[in-house]
């Protein structure tokens, strides 16, 4: 606990990338065991946006000079650029009345964006994985 606490005052942008990411994550386990096109489906769906929104703009602002890089861009950062991309789509499809494509992209976007790039994220020697599962950088947040 006193690591996150620790974040959220030293590094506070990686803090909210990480509350806004836990938040979609469940929140997106949770929409897609639900009812689907119901009022409360359309107004957690917009819920779930504004936290993937909020968690991939986030993440254009967090760099890692420690992994191979470009100008602190890593690999992982395909996913803030597939997200920006995807967001929009799957709710334009909604908005068109295309169903089908709407869930097979939100769908797509939740598992890669979500528990893809969450996994990647979580590996040792990443920030928040080695506040995880501690080792070298663990010792930032405290």
């Amino acid at each position: 606990m006193n690591a996150f606490l620790g974040l959220m005052q030293r590094h506070p942008l990686i803090f909210f990338h990480l509350v806004t990411a836990v938040g979609a994550l469940l929140l997106g386990l949770f929409m897609l065991l639900r009812r689907k096109g119901t009022r409360s489906h359309r107004l957690l769906g917009w819920v779930w946006v504004a936290l993937m929104g909020g968690t991939a703009l986030a993440s254009a602002f967090i760099r890692d000079y420690h992994l191979p890089n470009v100008f602190g861009y890593t690999p992982i950062h395909l996913f803030t650029v597939t997200v920006a991309a995807m967001l929009p789509l799957g709710i334009w499809y909604a908005g068109r009345g295309r169903v089908d494509r709407h869930r097979k992209t939100m769908q797509r976007l939740y598992i890669g964006a979500c528990v893809v790039a969450g996994l990647f994220t979580l590996l040792p020697g990443r920030f928040l994985g080695s506040l995880l599962w501690g080792g070298p950088m663990s010792g930032i947040a405290s």
